[in-house]
């Protein structure tokens, strides 16, 4: 591990132009880990420069042999698996377990997107005039600009870089502020492997310092983003005076309905994991948790009895770990605090963890909040922590018109034996994933993920969907003649 943790440009390890570099301190304990480029908009154009000269060459690389390329990546990053989670665990302070865990997501992710090669189809359509051929191909955007969170650093990173790739865009990815190094040994796997110099570029830095200028630049015929509505708004409005594409993935404010039919164990289960796994650091956690009044108290009871056994820390015996740093953990703690203010009552947690186990670390109790009501902005705003919320319904219809109350409409679950409130729940609830008796998370590398309403623009990432974000559809008419033969 290098003490600065550099950019990538044109196949290099650079620093900032300035020399200018950031702490990044570890969320565990508070220390410093290492210190980081600071990068600003002449350190992007540089990178945008180089991406621009060499896309044209890696564009004309047929898909086939560009898949091949990023096969071995995914090689690369099987010998140094251990290594990434090493890096995982100290800047996120989740456990080696998940962190391996992440990383076999994103190496499942490369493999499929390096078959995309063989499978970068268009169509053929039948024409009403005669003597006509139409085809449809796909062709590469031109430079991609990526801008990815830190929860969940290697998956965020490989969801997005291996469909720009494979569809023969260059790179500028600009790393997440809290997973440099993450970002930094990815790189360094691609260029051991052979992507060509200036095809990934990996610029570190602050968002309004190097990702707004990713977002400026003209140059870049692609944009996606992973992080919150609130910065999604702000994309889409600087981007709207041209005519970029543009994918955004952002924030969830999930439901979870637990019927009077369902298997409390398993709900239970799946409350916890979708809530405070990863610290609740998913766009897909479950913050909303909707219960029927005939069975709230026994549901809440057995929850709260769950919630206490939970342990925290960074081993793999722990069930979740620290928030990624102060400023998030701050805003949890106002938020609760603001919410107790307002008449909810804290049933378990609400506060900052600090015996000596957790030293400085930025550790959140796992928190469990009722009586809120739905004007309180924590029924309505994305934490992006351990925090959950208790609300009751009637029946299945109220339940189903309390998830849909969100302006977020990311992912939704519902617990219950009955095959008909399965499909109609499926069928009404307004979200980009519908799921039946598990968790709000759990989407896969090969399948589309993203969301409605303040939960995305209606793009999907990953799976074979994403190839209509980081490619451009060209038809092509084949007119002939015919003469005797």
């Amino acid at each position: 591990m290098v003490k600065i943790i550099p950019n990538w440009v044109n196949g290099k390890e650079c620093a900032a132009f300035q020399n200018k570099t950031f702490n990044k301190l570890n969320p565990a304990n508070g220390k410093l880990l290492y210190r980081v480029a600071r990068s600003n908009k002449d350190d992007v154009l540089n990178a945008v420069n180089v991406a621009k000269e060499s896309q044209l060459k890696w564009g004309a690389i047929p898909a086939v042999q560009r898949g091949l390329i990023l096969h071995d990546i995914v090689l690369g990053m099987i010998e140094k698996k251990n290594d990434i989670a090493e890096i995982v665990h100290l800047e996120t302070g989740k456990s080696m377990k998940d962190a391996l865990g992440e990383i076999n997501g994103a190496i499942q992710c490369g493999l499929f997107f390096a078959s995309e090669g063989q499978r970068l189809y268009g169509r053929t359509l039948q024409s009403g005039a005669q003597n006509k051929f139409v085809s449809s191909i796909r062709q590469p955007v031109g430079i991609a600009g990526l801008i990815i969170a830190a929860n969940t650093p290697i998956a965020n990173i490989t969801w997005k870089v291996f469909p720009a790739l494979i569809c023969g865009n260059s790179v500028v990815l600009k790393a997440a502020e809290d997973a440099p190094a993450t970002a930094w040994i990815f790189g360094e796997i691609s260029h051991q492997v052979g992507v060509p110099k200036g095809v990934l570029n990996i610029i570190q830095g602050y968002g309004p310092e190097a990702g707004e200028p990713i977002i400026e630049n003209e140059d870049i015929g692609v944009i996606s983003f992973t992080g919150s509505t609130k910065v999604g708004r702000l994309i889409q409005e600087k981007t709207s005076n041209r005519f970029v594409k543009l994918s955004l993935e952002l924030g969830g404010k999930n439901p979870l309905i637990v019927c009077d039919d369902a298997d409390l164990d398993n709900a239970v289960k799946w409350v916890l994991l979708s809530a405070f796994s990863n610290a609740g650091q998913r766009c897909a956690a479950a913050s909303r948790i909707i219960i029927f009044d005939s069975i709230y108290d026994d549901f809440k009871n057995l929850l709260i009895k769950k919630t206490k056994q939970l342990s925290v820390g960074t081993s793999d015996n722990d069930d979740l770990g620290p928030v990624i740093n102060q400023r998030q953990l701050d805003n949890m703690l106002n938020a609760v605090k603001k919410s107790k203010e307002m008449g909810a009552e804290i049933l378990v947690g609400g506060h900052r963890l600090e015996e000596m186990d957790y030293d400085k670390g930025y550790f959140m109790a796992p928190t469990i909040i009722e009586n809120i009501s739905l004007k309180d902005p924590i029924s309505n705003s994305e934490l992006f922590g351990p925090i959950t919320c208790l609300y009751q319904a009637e029946n299945f219809d109220d339940a189903i018109n309390l998830a849909n109350l969100s302006d977020y409409g990311l992912t939704a679950c519902i617990h219950t034996k009955d095959y008909n409130r399965a499909n109609t729940f499926a069928e009404k609830i307004k979200s980009g994933t519908a799921v039946v008796n598990a968790g709000t998370f759990g989407s896969e590398p090969h399948m589309p993920f993203g969301g409605l309403k303040n939960s995305g623009n209606g793009t999907r990432e990953p799976g074979s969907e994403s190839l209509e974000i980081y490619s451009n559809l060209k038809l092509v008419h084949y007119n002939y003649r015919l003469t005797n033969l």
